[in-house]
């Protein structure tokens, strides 16, 4: 749901709670006062965390702006002065280590917020670019903890396949992507999922399996912007 329309439902259950409060005075006097001094107790705790929360994201936001800004650096030696701004790295190592240590902060100070959340999946990304797969799970799970069931989760649930396919940990990796193929109502489309399914499949050692893969992925979504790749990929496997 959109910040404006989270907004704009409390702004209605406030003025419900209001207008009950209104309702009770008028009915009982006095006796009622009580209640309305501590509806307007809970309003003002209300308002205070949402300008408090707000004030969290805007730091986060910040933070992972700056973070995410060394994504676009150069990489290579440096330019003679006068020549080019901006940050820039020696190599492409230093620019993902840089930036691992930035996401990470934002992560670490703001867990729940949506700027930490993004800053973990990014972190996990990172930590696969620099070939360190155990980090980069154990972030993705840190962020399919957070987000459950949400488009970041399941972003996260495929990274984290990713990177045990990555390490040799093909069962695990496969396990995670057959669970995720079966929900076709998730936010990822399960034809991406069934591609990259099948060809984890493929690394693994297992043909027939990735076969059977291919072909519902090309059968259940033969309009699929994988299905071309799958078609040839079915072409390569009977013919070796």
């Amino acid at each position: 749901m959109k910040r404006a329309e989270r907004q704009h439902l409390r702004e209605n259950e406030l003025g419900h709670l209001a207008a009950s409060a209104t309702q009770a005075v008028q009915a009982r006097g006095g006796q009622a006062l009580g209640v309305v001094i501590a509806v307007v107790v809970i309003v003002a705790g209300i308002g205070g965390y949402t300008l408090w929360k707000n004030s969290v994201e805007r730091r986060a936001h910040a933070l992972l702006a700056d973070a995410l800004v060394l994504e676009d650096a150069r990489v290579g030696a440096p330019q003679a002065p006068g020549t080019g701004s901006g940050p820039s790295f020696p190599t492409a190592r230093a620019k993902y280590e840089a930036m691992q240590q930035k996401l990470k902060i934002v992560a670490d100070q703001y867990p729940s917020s949506d700027a930490g959340v993004f800053a973990r999946y990014r972190e996990a990304a990172t930590w696969v670019a620099l070939g360190n797969t155990a980090n980069a799970s154990a972030a993705y799970q840190q962020v399919i903890d957070k987000a459950g069931k949400t488009f970041y989760g399941d972003m996260a649930r495929l990274g984290l396949a990713e990177a045990q396919a990555q390490a040799g940990q093909f069962e695990p990796a496969i396990n995670t992507l057959k669970e995720m193929a079966q929900h076709k109502d998730g936010p990822l489309p399960v034809d991406g999922v069934l591609m990259r399914l099948a060809r984890i499949y493929t690394d693994a050692g297992k043909p027939v399996d990735a076969e059977q893969t291919y072909n519902k992925l090309v059968a259940e979504y033969p309009e699929s912007l994988y299905a071309a790749d799958a078609r040839k990929e079915l072409a390569d496997l009977k013919k070796s």
